[in-house]
């Protein structure tokens, strides 16, 4: 019984604060809504929020982020309500987290932190534990310097761990740097690896979709129902982390593939970018992105603010986008009103309505898009190279003793119908 007891226990929830902190110019309106996006990643990390609290500051306080009385206030909270943990919706470096952590005699993390808590949660396949591993590790270093209080060579120790002189936080550093080395090596073993996959299909020319959007958009619904597949899909942040492609006939029976890969949010940490590079090359290399957005979200216009705003960073804004505003069904009507972006298309992917409009649209889509291909014509069949030039491109021509080798422009369409002379 005791034991039972003692399990229940272990099992509660964290108690936590959220304190959300932005610059006076930036607005209140900004700082409440990332307050709130915080509060569910606390949920989803597995915490109970029992208190909130927040502050808009003329310029960050260096030692601890946010003004003094503030955080004599936010002590009070946690001796009132026992919290256990404080979350701040900022990034904090080394020597602020541990100057506040004195103060407060509580565990204290970021908005950073946090996201890689709830990765590391999420991360199932080898790939992605090598990637959350790895944004921890590069997260961690920058803290280090000015905020060690424990040490890492604790751990290990004995002949040939230390260099002459070594600081004990010297010694950690090289530890991380070295490990960091190792996981990008094996990162980058899954790259070439991810690199082969897609070349494989583009020499069969198999089009590819790549699902993108803010996280909780509902990527994954759409994904199962587009391919009858049964990915995991929650309603509930990062879901995804790995990337997941399956394959997807269009109306005209044209054969696709269509990936699904981890979702965005606001203030997205670099070093969770860059760990993450090489699932992002899965929708680097699609030929098409499907933007999915939570219609019925208060927050959608930020949302898709955010989003485009990471679609420019990574250089995908020259790709074709259609954006597809998901959740219909819950959504008031007059929101669709207030969508200026184009092309677009209003589905509901758990009920299925808008589907036939979306694959219809992603056809259309496909279709105006131009690739380089080779063709072989046999002798005796050379006369087709003029009618393939009514209706396509030819780059060039080169004639051999057994046929002529043409090079041309064709959308999906045209390859289909060529795709007995496809070289």
């Amino acid at each position: 019984m005791d034991k039972k007891l003692d399990k229940n226990l272990q099992q509660e929830p964290e108690r936590a604060i959220v304190v959300g902190v932005g610059l006076k110019k930036d607005g209140l309106e900004e700082i409440k809504e990332s307050l709130a996006e915080l509060q569910e990643l606390v949920e989803t990390a597995g915490g109970a929020v029992i208190g909130s609290t927040y502050q808009a500051v003329e310029s960050w306080n260096p030692a601890i982020l946010i003004g003094d009385g503030k955080l004599n206030e936010i002590g009070e909270m946690i001796e009132a309500t026992e919290a256990q943990l404080v979350v701040f919706d900022h990034s904090l470096s080394g020597v602020q987290s541990r100057n506040i952590e004195e103060r407060l005699k509580v565990r204290v993390l970021d908005r950073s932190q946090l996201i890689l808590d709830i990765f590391a949660q999420r991360a199932k396949s080898y790939e992605g534990q090598l990637q959350v591993e790895l944004a921890q590790m590069l997260d961690q270093l920058p803290r280090m310097v000015h905020a060690w209080k424990g040490s890492l060579s604790r751990l290990g120790g004995g002949i040939g761990t230390r260099g002459p002189g070594e600081t004990a936080l010297e010694i950690d550093r090289r530890r991380i740097h070295s490990r960091v080395k190792v996981i990008r090596n094996k990162l980058e073993t899954v790259r070439k690896n991810r690199l082969q996959h897609r070349a494989l299909r583009q020499r069969h020319e198999i089009a590819s979709f790549a699902l993108i959007g803010y996280t909780n958009s509902g990527k994954s619904t759409l994904l199962n129902r587009l391919c009858h597949s049964q990915v995991y899909a929650e309603d509930q942040l990062f879901a995804t982390l790995d990337p997941i492609t399956r394959k997807f006939r269009l109306p005209s029976g044209a054969s696709t593939v269509i990936t699904d890969t981890v979702g965005f949010i606001r203030k997205l940490p670099h070093h969770l970018i860059e760990a993450f590079k090489a699932t992002l090359e899965e929708s680097q290399d699609a030929d098409i992105l499907l933007h999915v957005v939570d219609l019925s979200n208060p927050q959608m216009a930020k949302q898709v603010q955010i989003v485009k705003e990471l679609i420019h960073e990574f250089g995908w804004d020259r790709k074709p986008i259609i954006h597809i505003f998901n959740k219909c069904d819950k959504a008031p009507i007059q929101r669709r009103f207030e969508i200026s972006d184009h092309p677009r298309t209003f589905i509901s992917a758990l009920t299925g309505e808008g589907i036939d409009q979306l694959t219809q649209l992603m056809e259309e889509t496909l279709d105006t898009l131009q690739r380089e291909i080779t063709l072989f014509f046999p002798k005796g069949e050379e006369q087709k190279i003029f009618e393939l030039s009514r209706t396509a491109k030819i780059l060039r021509k080169e004639e051999a003793s057994t046929g002529t080798l043409c090079v041309a422009h064709l959308n999906p369409k045209l390859m289909n119908i060529w795709r007995d002379y496809l070289s």
